[in-house]
């Protein structure tokens, strides 16, 4: 589950982590009351879970409740790559002498919790780890030792933090570092992170990402839920019960299991397309579920082709094959279909498949190639 900037704030609060005092409103009435309380000069941001906030105008700088009703009037509704503006957080600016980055997730591949630190904050990460990747401190840390302050002095000395801001970034660091373990947190990111004229180090934005199958320890969580927002694509597949999250391409995919669908994700970015979604209809592809998936995906108007992937695995490729013609047969889809199907008697559901082979629905002998012909479908 993706926090709200305002809630990732609430959350670091309760461990220390110093942050920007604030509120977040709804209306614009009480966006002005809010700034009044919170001390001028304010900064409107909206509460979207969705990069790129400042670029599409939703990040304002106000000095007087005449600039925040401005403001708050033009970001509340405002439509950021698929995401509405509901709420903003009305905080008060903080004077800013340097910007830095800090985070904690889970490697995955190397099975250790990862720490980075960069001097270079408030910029996009990733480029940042692209153009410069030696900007960017890394340590791998062992989930049972935990995060030790030689290892927090480490990292920010070795990400060439300002001497003066080192002392405040370490034990913000280690309250992070408890925030990420004792939360259940896959994703703590504090971008940035910065040093105020002062000498003062607090975290000017945050961002987390919770751990949904810790939920179970977390009945605290429920206050986190009740103002989760979904667009009408996340709503549909909330209630079929698909894993889905909505992006901003057009190419739809579908894919049975997390790990093949994020494959397929990056296959479509390297052959030059740009994904729609990400939806996983898990270890099986029976006809009910593949019908679900085709109808989320068909709400979606930005979708001109979809690239079905599909694994089978202890699920028969026979049987996955005539789910996804039943599916076809209730689901008048608009978009082609390309359609990739691997594993398990993979040969014999290819078959099943090219019997229904159309102008509107292809099948792909690899992924690379599924990727390529739906990448070149959805430019058309």
């Amino acid at each position: 589950m993706d926090l709200f900037e305002y809630q990732g704030k609430q959350y670091f609060g309760r461990y220390g982590i110093p942050v920007s005092a604030g509120e977040p409103v709804t209306t614009v009435d009480d966006a002005v009351a809010a700034a009044g309380r919170v001390g001028y000069p304010v900064v409107v941001k909206a509460q979207v879970q969705v990069g790129g906030r400042g670029k599409a105008g939703g990040i304002k700088l106000a000095a007087d409740a005449d600039e925040v009703r401005l403001h708050a009037g033009n970001i509340l509704g405002m439509d950021i790559k698929g995401h509405v503006v509901r709420r903003v957080w009305i905080e008060h600016a903080s004077d800013i002498d340097k910007e830095y980055y800090a985070s904690f997730t889970l490697d995955r591949g190397r099975k250790l919790h990862l720490g980075m630190v960069s001097a270079r904050g408030g910029v996009d990460i990733e480029q940042v780890a692209a153009e410069d990747p030696s900007a960017i401190a890394k340590l791998h840390i062992d989930p049972v030792d935990g995060l030790t302050r030689a290892d927090a002095e480490w990292l920010v000395t070795e990400a060439g933090l300002d001497a003066e801001a080192r002392s405040g970034a370490v034990e913000v660091l280690l309250s992070l570092w408890r925030c990420f373990v004792e939360g259940d947190c896959d994703l703590v990111e504090i971008n940035p992170l910065i040093l105020t004229p002062d000498g003062r180090v607090h975290a000017l934005d945050a961002k987390v990402t919770l751990d949904d199958n810790a939920e179970f320890r977390h009945p605290e969580w429920e206050e986190f839920k009740a103002v989760v927002e979904r667009d009408h694509r996340e709503q549909l597949a909330h209630e079929k019960g698909l894993q889905y999250i909505g992006l901003d391409g057009t190419v739809g995919i579908i894919a049975n299991g997390a790990g093949l669908a994020m494959s397929t994700l990056d296959v479509v970015t390297q052959v030059g397309g740009k994904a729609a979604n990400f939806l996983d209809i898990g270890g099986g592809a029976s006809a009910d579920v593949m019908a679900g998936a085709l109808e989320v995906i068909n709400t979606d108007e930005k979708v001109r082709s979809i690239l079905i992937n599909i694994f089978g695995g202890i699920t028969r490729g026979t049987e996955v094959a005539n789910g996804i013609v039943e599916a076809f047969s209730r689901v008048d889809v608009r978009a082609p279909i390309v359609i990739r199907l691997d594993g398990t008697l993979a040969d014999e559901g290819q078959k099943i498949l090219a019997a229904h082979r159309t102008e509107k629905l292809i099948v792909a002998p690899t992924m690379l190639d599924a990727a390529r012909i739906a990448v070149d479908l959805a430019s058309k």
